[in-house]
């Protein structure tokens, strides 16, 4: 999936700006052991949400607004309804999947457990826009068999892909990193590739990005 149609961004963006956000899911458990490091990207699965991504919780106000003693609004969307409920649609589950998430490093990583393995998606929150964009091409740079999401398909955002299922966005302050390669390479009965699969669910959340900036 080396360059997406122009038409599966557009449709990604104009369903969910049609159906709303929940512009926060679940609390956030601290790390049990703070002498543990975390990772660069992402963080140890020591948080618990047993919402399982249910429910619309928190209210509107500043939910890009990075906070200093944990995620803000709009880290918590990728552990919400509109990712949740996507994910459970395409791979056509019979219940919404069992999540975990952690906050460290100023990271907020939620790990959705599947059948078939783990679908980690992270939300690096940097104190502007200069540096996130400073550590997303670190993180390019640094990923191996990377290839930028060009055209309308990077919904006017820096955008790269990885061979073995990841998709990696930067949007303002946040770089939004969605990891499937724990999963198989097609899955689900539409046998939808996990490269796919990380798109979706990125442009899924950065529309609640855009809805709620």
């Amino acid at each position: 999936m080396k360059q997406h149609k122009p038409l599966l961004a557009t449709l990604s963006i104009s369903a969910l700006l049609l159906s709303g956000c929940a512009t926060a899911a679940g609390s956030v458990t601290a790390p049990s052991n703070p002498q543990t490091p975390a990772p660069a990207v992402t963080s140890i699965e020591t948080g618990h949400t047993d919402s399982h991504g249910g429910g619309h919780h928190g209210g509107p106000s500043s939910p890009g607004t990075a906070k200093a003693d944990g995620p803000s609004e709009a880290a918590l969307m990728v552990c919400g309804d509109q990712p949740t409920d996507r994910l459970t649609a395409i791979l056509d589950l019979d219940q919404d999947p069992h999540t975990i998430n952690d906050w460290a490093d100023s990271t907020f990583t939620c790990t959705y457990h599947l059948d078939d393995g783990d679908l980690i998606i992270s939300v690096k929150e940097a104190k502007d826009k200069s540096t996130a964009l400073t550590y997303f091409d670190a993180m390019q740079a640094l990923a191996k068999d990377a290839t930028p999401v060009e055209g309308l398909a990077n919904l006017g955002f820096p955008a790269y892909e990885t061979a073995d299922g990841s998709a990696v966005f930067q949007k303002d302050s946040f770089v939004l990193q969605v990891d499937a390669s724990d999963l198989p390479e097609t899955l689900g009965p539409d046998d939808i590739t996990r490269n796919a699969l990380a798109y979706q669910l990125s442009t899924t959340i950065l529309a609640c990005w855009i809805e709620h900036p």
